[in-house]
């Protein structure tokens, strides 16, 4: 048996990062036993569905490295498959036309609310021939739902999970319109697809008993289940928009990397042991569902990016510089003639202290404009007059110095000691001049991307 997951988003909004964790737990299983992971767009909502949401997703699963094996199966293009399939059910006997109306079904609320009772259609028409008063009025197809005995699901994460069979509903499969429901869908798309294992959160337990009914009365093998605990904010509520960052595109719009965003969506409520940095290889190696606690994981923003300074300072050279060149453009700053170069060169240095490439991006401005830095208070308070001075005058020993990449920090170290003075007492307003802030890469990094000729000019500058 080839094992076949999916992921299988509504696209009436963005893809939120708890829908990111559920691809990747799908992608993971699928990878680690061989086998292939599918996409399915749930787009049945036709008034809330929207082709901009629809991109949103695909963007998000091809930035996390999560694209699916096959082309995306669309659910609307498929209702005629429903249709097929509630009308088999139908010839059955295992479903029934109801024409119940609007107005009875609120009836049927209300005295169920006030009888103290859940809401539940009272099965009026399973048994009962459609009369003369009933013809040619729309109706919809409900299934029979088992009166007797329990539905059981064993689930790979929360265990073995019951229900009376008395608690269920006849379901309604096919809409009085001719639309099928999105419980009777997605059982007809999970069967055809050849989904062996549905792996998703554990708000849709619930339906998992409803979907079974289906799946039973067609005599469908029934795929295994894995319902995940969701992801809640630090303080344990449920996550939403004040928690910070809740698009997949937001933490990329913040700087953070792909695959520090799986990583720590891999340990929101999986672990191994003590690992914290599980590159996406070992993850494959290592991913097993029976892993997955049952407790609701919380998202930690200051472990996520913790980790992602990691994965910065791993990350290439060449790929980082060029997604800061991309932030800068965005920025409008503008860049001189050597800037791109110039930040190629410090990326080494830069990637060490940041955490996120937005961060990056603010600490690597300055390299890439010609002239004077725009200037940090703290770092334009360094340049005290007896600073300037002593600016002044390495700017004229710059023009006699050697220029090489090994020499310059120890010329810098022999002017001090030349000068009678800390190493300090020339780096630090050195740095403000080149950098316009009291943090930067080491002084010679700084001084050989800039060049002789740039280094001397914002050194002037600053010594005005």
């Amino acid at each position: 048996m080839t094992v076949r997951t999916r992921f299988a988003p509504s696209p009436t909004g963005y893809l939120h990062i708890g829908g990111a964790r559920t691809a990747l737990f799908n992608w993971l299983f699928a990878r680690h036993h061989g086998g292939e992971y599918l996409l399915r767009i749930e787009d049945t909502d036709r008034e809330r569905s929207t082709r901009q949401a629809v991109d949103q997703i695909l963007d998000s699963l091809d930035w996390l490295g999560l694209s699916p094996d096959e082309p995306p199966v669309f659910q609307a293009a498929r209702e005629a498959r429903h249709r097929e399939i509630a009308e088999a059910l139908l010839a059955m006997g295992k479903a029934y036309r109801c024409w119940a109306t609007p107005e009875e079904l609120t009836e049927m609320r209300e005295r169920a609310a006030a009888e103290g009772r859940p809401p539940r259609y009272d099965r009026r028409w399973r048994d009962r021939e459609a009369g003369p008063e009933q013809e040619g009025k729309p109706f919809a197809i409900r299934i029979k739902a088992p009166l007797e005995g329990e539905t059981v699901v064993a689930d790979l994460v929360q265990g073995e999970v019951r229900v009376a069979n008395g608690e269920l509903d006849d379901m309604i499969i096919l809409r009085s319109d001719g639309t099928p429901t999105y419980l009777h869908a997605v059982v007809v798309d999970d069967h055809d697809m050849r989904i062996t294992h549905v792996i998703r959160g554990d708000d849709h337990l619930t339906n998992t008993f409803r979907q079974c009914m289906v799946y039973d009365a067609m005599g469908w093998t029934r795929p295994h289940f894995a319902h995940v605990p969701l992801i809640h904010g630090a303080d344990g509520a449920k996550l939403s928009k004040r928690h910070g960052a809740v698009s997949v595109l937001d933490f990329r719009e913040q700087g953070f990397l792909p695959e520090a965003v799986c990583n720590y969506l891999l340990r929101l409520g999986w672990g191994h042991g003590d690992e914290e940095f599980i590159p996406r290889d070992r993850a494959v190696t290592l991913f097993d569902i029976k892993d997955v606690g049952r407790a609701a994981a919380r998202m930690d923003y200051t472990k996520l990016t913790h980790l992602n300074g990691q994965y910065l300072r791993m990350a290439d050279d060449d790929a980082l510089t060029r997604e800061v060149l991309e932030r800068l453009a965005k920025r409008t700053v503008l860049f001189g003639p050597d800037g791109a170069k110039r930040v190629r060169m410090l990326m080494p240095f830069l990637k060490e202290r940041a955490k996120t490439v937005e961060e990056l991006t603010g600490a690597a401005a300055f390299a890439v404009q010609d002239g004077a830095p725009s200037m940090e208070a703290k770092a334009e308070a360094l340049l005290t007059p007896e600073a300037k001075a002593r600016l002044a005058d390495l700017a004229a020993f710059l023009q006699t110095a050697p220029w090489e990449k090994q020499d310059l920090d120890q010329w810098l170290r022999d002017y001090a000691e030349v000068k009678g003075i800390k190493l300090g007492q020339v780096a630090q307003p050195l740095r403000a001049a080149l950098s316009g802030s009291t943090t930067s890469p080491p002084i010679d990094a700084v001084l050989w991307a800039l060049g002789r000729e740039e280094a001397t000019l914002r050194i002037l500058a600053a010594a005005g």
